[in-house]
């Protein structure tokens, strides 16, 4: 039976006013995006046809802070600051010496922490009179929150939804429709790059990387149209960190101190929100706290891809990105956890690991429905299939923990719930989910196929 758990909350005037630039406190800057077609670095005037030119000058600021506009903090205000949870059921159910905290952002209205940037993104959008935006989304989070943000502001959205998630997840679409986005299911025959795809793969599942090179090239034919990206680019894991400043204030409130921190690792956002206010700590005030990404092992870029300069879309109209990546053209397996199924990381993610600041794990699919139960049965909340990775990793931390007989605290981010995500726990159940391992033959081959180094 579960036990109460215990929350700590903040109030308005607590709440963090500015988002952390970690660009500012890293020893070595991520490299140049490069130009797709010049190899050379990318420029303002590359990145206009795609962006605001607010965004763009967050992308490259290395300004320590960044103050959140007041339109943004008013619409932040709904759900935030979300609360920080102890999670004392999850403890005595492992029988752990560990203290475990988990930052709770499945309290916003799309059910995620993506309207965290959302918001911000449509924000930018707006005040620079753009009236339409496309994007992808894989698990359907990301499109349900930019659908929330564009809505609020009175811009049209067309979304590209990665095929297989489009089926999985039917109640996703119907949430973007709810919010008078319009979905489609990526690769489709409303893009050349989707075209292209269908020709060669007609029943291909879409990735992540597809579905990226159909919303850009969109928005790159349309002079009225901008993009917006959920993850990966510098601007937007900076709008994430009002998780992670804000769990460092609860945190102190309840007199605790993370030892241990860990997200689950798609592209990076709500990694990097929960994490980069702990690296500050390690860098700027002597901390050796535990940096950890959780990442499937059916598309393990942080813990076997490359670093390489590679595309952040399949079809190479995005600029290169020095990251770890498994390649453009990798499609991963069909799991569940359709948000972390990226061929690449963000290349401040990728420097960050580069240079051991952060550490990554991989996890079968088996294990996180095994951890997210768990986690159900205890904590009372359904966890979306993306969060079970960063839960499984927290309770591999607290076994460890209890066979070497020490105390630890924990802290994770449960980056959204899984009501949504039912259909996966029933396939769960009935025994119908599989592990997916890509093979090292898989990865060299899709390696093999990238000119650039770095």
């Amino acid at each position: 039976m579960a036990v109460k758990s215990k929350k700590i909350y903040l109030d308005e005037k607590e709440m963090p006013r500015s988002w952390y630039n970690i660009q500012a406190d890293m020893p070595n800057k991520p490299k140049p995006p490069l130009h797709p077609g010049t190899h050379q670095p990318v420029g303002p005037d590359d990145l206009a046809p795609l962006f605001p030119m607010e965004l763009i000058k967050q992308e490259v600021s290395t300004e320590k802070y960044i103050e959140i506009p007041e339109e943004v903090f008013d619409i932040y205000k709904i759900w935030r600051p979300t609360p920080l949870v102890r999670a004392e059921a999850l403890e005595k159910a492992l029988d752990t010496p560990a203290k475990i905290y988990y930052k709770n952002e499945s309290v916003s209205y799309a059910g995620s922490h993506k309207p965290n940037t959302a918001v911000a993104q449509a924000y930018y959008n707006y005040k620079e009179g753009i009236k339409r935006i496309t994007t992808e989304t894989g698990a359907g989070q990301w499109g349900s929150a930019l659908s929330f943000a564009t809505q609020h502001f009175g811009i049209e959205l067309k979304v590209f939804m990665v095929k297989v998630s489009f089926e999985q997840k039917p109640y996703r679409k119907f949430m973007m429709n709810t919010w008078n986005a319009d979905v489609v299911p990526s690769p489709s025959e409303l893009t050349d790059s989707g075209k292209k795809i269908l020709a060669q793969y007609p029943d291909s599942p879409g990735s992540l990387g597809i579905a990226i090179s159909e919303a850009v090239e969109m928005a790159a034919k349309d002079p009225d149209t901008r993009y917006s990206l959920g993850s990966v680019l510098n601007h937007v894991l900076m709008h994430q960190t009002i998780i992670g400043e804000e769990a460092l204030v609860q945190m102190q409130k309840a007199e605790a101190e993370a030892d241990v921190v860990i997200g689950c690792f798609g592209g990076g956002s709500n990694f990097a929100g929960i994490a980069f206010p702990f690296v500050r700590q390690n860098l700027s005030n002597g901390k050796n706290i535990q940096i950890i990404a959780a990442e499937p092992a059916s598309c393990p870029k942080l813990t076997r891809g490359r670093f390489q300069y590679d595309f952040g879309d399949t079809v190479g109209l995005t600029p290169l990105i020095a990251m770890y990546t498994l390649g453009h053209n990798f499609v991963p397996a069909k799991i569940h956890a359709g948000g972390l199924r990226y061929h690449g990381a963000g290349s401040i993610v990728s420097q960050l690991l580069k240079d051991k600041l952060i550490e990554a794990q991989s996890v079968k699919q088996l294990e996180t429905f095994e951890a997210g139960v768990l986690f159900s049965r205890t904590e009372g909340i359904i966890p979306a299939p993306e969060t079970c990775h960063a839960i499984a990793v927290a309770i591999r931390e607290a076994q460890k923990a209890k066979e070497e007989g020490k105390e630890k605290t924990i802290l994770f981010n449960l980056s959204g719930h899984g009501m949504i995500d039912l259909a996966a726990y029933d396939h769960y159940f009935s025994g119908k989910l599989e592990n997916h391992e890509v093979t090292d033959e898989e990865i060299t081959r899709s390696l093999d196929e990238l000119k650039i180094g770095v």
